[in-house]
């Protein structure tokens, strides 16, 4: 029983509550229309000076992709790394079967001792015609036929050392190696794949990603505006650094900076390509990725409105003006994509000294009502005696 009569004491308490809440709304909603003018809190628009980001869609990119290929042909008989490796300059990457190359090494160096044994019987040859010349035992002629001789097997040898020199090159050519550091990306083939010089489809790539290239494209009015302020080097030397914003929304912890600008512009887009160069000591960022590039600009006159003084219609922003004989006026805005969920930066709509409501947006406020206006700190204080008045009338109870 102690315990029903207690519920129903808690529930007439807050019954009551609710009632004075009800009670007071709609006295405070008398009160204001007792001269037939509700009030609402109105704000006057000042230009501020803030930080905006200007937003790019980015490509990344390697500091260098290198498509690695073979240089001869043959039957790839090991793979040295996976993809996804990390590889070092010199490294060995693929093994294609050097079997013919090694027999193509022996035969070149057997061609060599060749042509130097017939080098030395021409040089015997043509000494011993010399000194019978010199004592006119042959004619000039059989001296001259020696030396040609000579030379002959002489130029036979520099081609055949030649020839060995191609042909170990071509063996160790059967060693594919890394030109550079890097990670390694996408193998499209496996142990026993026949490649080639000619082959379409490169080995892999390797990618040296110690920095990263993000590219970007900026319009040519933006390029103009730049570009007027100096030369192309003063403008980059003048870049603040830049942001990336990656897929899963969060921010690279390195920051960029603008390198280079494109010197010819894209007729078909009218824009030019802008890189930016990114630190990458934790190996995040991949090649072949994506993101955005946050630019900052500073704005000094910036229209910046709380967003609970907008509303939503038809994916259409509005605002509402107060004029100067204190009626509503509904106005269409235009603001940047930027959203820290508290305010909205407007670029186009409002300007400095319009005064505009930022409370009952969106549930009282209409196109062409009248109100009384009052400041946001007059508001702020009839909502704190509303409140302590309904708390003295819960404690009373």
């Amino acid at each position: 029983m102690k315990i029903q009569k207690s519920m129903i004491i808690q529930s007439q308490r807050l019954s009551f509550i609710a009632l004075s809440m009800t009670l007071l709304a709609c006295g405070q909603q008398q009160q204001g229309y007792q001269t037939g003018i509700p009030e609402y809190a109105v704000t006057t628009i000042e230009p501020t000076s803030i930080e905006l980001n200007k937003v790019f869609p980015a490509t990344i990119r390697g500091r260098q992709d290198i498509e690695i290929r073979p240089n001869v042909s043959g039957f790839i008989t090991e793979l040295c790394v996976d993809e996804g490796s990390v590889v070092q300059k010199g490294q060995t990457l693929f093994i294609i079967d050097p079997v013919q190359y090694e027999e193509a090494v022996n035969v070149a160096r057997a061609a060599v001792e060749v042509a130097k044994s017939n080098v030395a019987t021409a040089k015997l040859t043509a000494e011993n015609k010399r000194e019978l010349e010199k004592k006119n035992i042959i004619s000039q002629y059989d001296l001259e036929m020696a030396e040609n001789t000579l030379a002959s097997q002489e130029a036979a040898l520099a081609q055949a050392q030649a020839n060995l020199v191609n042909a170990e090159k071509n063996l160790s050519y059967t060693r594919v190696i890394s030109p550079s550091n890097g990670v390694v990306g996408t193998i499209p083939f496996r142990v026993g794949s026949l490649v080639g010089p000619t082959s379409t489809t490169p080995l892999t790539v390797v990618s040296d990603i110690s920095e990263m290239y993000v590219y970007f494209s900026m319009n040519e009015k933006d390029i103009l505006n730049m570009t007027r302020e100096g030369s192309t080097k003063e403008v980059l030397s003048s870049f603040p650094a830049v942001q990336l914003k990656l897929p899963d929304g969060s921010i690279y912890a390195e920051k960029g900076k603008i390198e280079t600008i494109s010197g010819v512009i894209d007729p078909t887009t009218g824009a030019a390509t802008v890189r930016a160069t990114f630190k990458n000591p934790n190996r995040i960022l991949r090649s072949g990725g994506s993101g955005v590039v946050l630019l900052p600009e500073q704005d000094s006159a910036a229209v910046v409105i709380p967003q609970k003084a907008t509303s939503e219609i038809q994916d259409k922003k509005y605002a509402f003006i107060v004029t100067d004989s204190s009626t509503v006026k509904m106005q269409e805005i235009k603001i940047l994509s930027l959203d820290d969920g508290k305010q909205y930066v407007v670029t186009d709509g409002l300007k400095p000294g319009d005064r505009i409501v930022i409370e009952g947006v969106g549930t009282s406020i209409r196109e062409g009502m009248t109100i009384k206006p009052i400041t946001p700190e007059e508001s702020a204080a009839k909502l704190q005696g509303a409140a302590q008045q309904i708390a003295g009338m819960g404690a009373a109870q």
